[in-house]
């Protein structure tokens, strides 16, 4: 009887919190779906009828609707083939990555991944990993243990500013720059395990864009059932003045196109508003192409071949200094869909992604 109950109140408790993430999305999207419509003019319902009937009909459940009503009103027309952003995570996310997606919120882990990457003709690390901090222990990039007392040196004997992320950051939070200054061993052990990065000196394009954080570029890959790793969409994101890293509440998103690099001629606020240039420096966006785009989609390709396993990765990449590819971290778990495929999509219209929720029916 008590099993009984037990798997009764287990059941409920999932049903609910499907619940509630299906009404978060429609509250965010419709949300977005008034800026877009304060700009472009109220949607033909004709559209969003259709919007309603492709959700219902091929996606299985009309309640999809919602982030297809944003890419139409974005788009000014429909297009089959959009994936919504909760279907993407309630449906594609458990049938391509299961629970290996997850991995990716473990920072100590990308060296063994990764290790491979000279065979994959990749002239040199792209992660600027410099050490961990893992269950009570500081490690260097090829898990040597590195006494704390040696921390300090370890990290600061070439470099003034190293960069800490925790396990499972995401959307600019837990993300902190260390000084050796200021850097107390205390402090730093009490946040809990993550990784130490080299503080990236951006491409001068970027510095032009906003000098105060490093920008990041998005770039989102599927490992396809042939085994061959495409590129599908692309994005850039920059901070705002004052920003010391780029941070989800706060960033500029520019759509840029996967097959040249050349970034749209309007750049996006996070309430979805659209501006033709940087609101802080007053750069325009039109004109500009990503530095090295060519090398940037190559290594999130050769990176992804080492973990097809995740089907679809989002690459946070950046060009620095001396036109070196750096990837900051990837993201195999809920890598956001809905901006490309709004400014950009569908981007995944030929794979099938679609039928998925026939398998858990």
């Amino acid at each position: 009887m008590e099993e009984h109950l037990l798997s009764l109140g287990l059941r409920l408790v999932k049903k609910l919190s499907i619940r509630k993430y299906h009404r978060d999305h429609k509250v965010q999207a419709l949300k977005i779906l008034k800026v877009i419509e304060s700009r472009r003019g109220t949607t033909d319902p004709k559209l969003l009828a259709t919007c309603d009937d492709y959700a219902g009909d091929i996606l299985g459940w009309r309640g999809y609707a919602p982030w297809l009503y944003v890419y139409t009103a974005e788009s000014g027309c429909f297009k089959p083939g959009w994936i919504p952003d909760d279907y993407y995570g309630r449906v594609v996310i458990p049938v391509l990555k299961g629970d290996y997606g997850k991995i990716s919120s473990l920072k100590i882990l990308v060296h063994r991944l990764f290790d491979g990457h000279n065979s994959l003709s990749l002239p040199n690390t792209p992660f600027p990993d410099l050490a961990y901090r893992a269950n009570r222990l500081f490690l260097s990039s090829t898990y040597e243990v590195i006494n704390q007392e040696r921390i300090r040196d370890f990290l600061f004997s070439q470099r003034e500013t190293v960069v800490f992320k925790l396990d499972n950051s995401g959307q600019g939070r837990d993300i902190f720059l260390l000084k050796e200054d200021s850097f107390n061993l205390d402090q730093v052990s009490r946040l809990g395990n993550g990784v130490f990065q080299e503080f990236i000196r951006q491409h001068p394009l970027f510095d032009r864009l906003m000098p105060d954080s490093t920008a990041t570029v998005r770039v989102t890959t599927v490992a396809e059932s042939t085994g061959t790793i495409s590129a599908r969409a692309c994005f850039l994101r920059l901070g705002r003045t004052g920003d010391t890293h780029v941070k989800s509440v706060s960033t500029i998103k520019v759509a840029v196109n996967v097959t040249t690099g050349e970034l749209d001629g309007q750049g996006y606020l996070p309430d979805w508003t659209t501006v033709p240039d940087h609101p802080d420096t007053k750069v325009r966006f039109a004109g500009l192409t990503i530095p090295s785009f060519k090398e940037c989609i190559a290594t999130a390709k050769a990176l992804h071949q080492q973990v097809p396993f995740t089907r679809t990765v989002g690459w946070d990449l950046i060009v620095d200094d001396h036109n070196q590819i750096k990837v900051m971290e990837w993201n195999g778990t809920h890598n956001d869909i809905k901006f490309t495929e709004a400014t950009q999509g569908p981007c995944f219209a030929d794979i099938g992604w679609e039928s998925f929720w026939k398998r858990s029916t």
